[in-house]
């Protein structure tokens, strides 16, 4: 549960909530995983939607980019940020190359690579930080 920081007024003594910059970070992200979510929907669906193009394609550099960025947590937010797209990018074109190479290509295809690609990545970073956790715990 996040708490909300209350200030003063010094004018007339009445406290207000102000959001800092950091309260609409998980409203962003709910939103880009929805988003994301809806053009994934809307390629299974196999969909005549306008929105189909735009959306699919924010999810494909949406996933990839959410789960390298999550592994590079030590790196300055801009840098973060822009490596994570660049690999996004290059996930991406790694799994058009394959699908093409065997001659497998599909929208949906594509999709559910990158998912599982993102989601093992994932995985394994959350993996390590629970290692982490429990390897310190254990040293005085």
């Amino acid at each position: 549960m996040q708490t909300l920081r209350l200030k003063t007024s010094s004018s007339d003594g009445a406290q207000r909530v102000r959001p800092g910059p950091g309260d609409l970070a998980p409203l962003l992200a709910g939103a880009a995983t929805a988003v994301g979510a809806a053009g994934a929907l809307l390629t299974f669906a196999d969909s005549d939607s306008p929105l189909r193009g735009p959306l699919t394609l924010f999810f494909l550099l949406a996933a990839p980019a959410a789960a390298i960025a999550a592994a590079l947590r030590g790196l300055e937010p801009f840098g973060r940020t822009i490596a994570a797209l660049a690999g996004a990018v290059v996930v991406n074109m790694l799994v058009a190359q394959g699908m093409l190479a065997v001659h497998r290509w599909s929208a949906e295809g594509g999709i559910v690579a990158v998912t599982a690609i993102s989601s093992l990545l994932l995985l394994l970073v959350s993996v390590r930080r629970l290692r982490g956790r429990t390897e310190r715990r254990r040293t005085p």
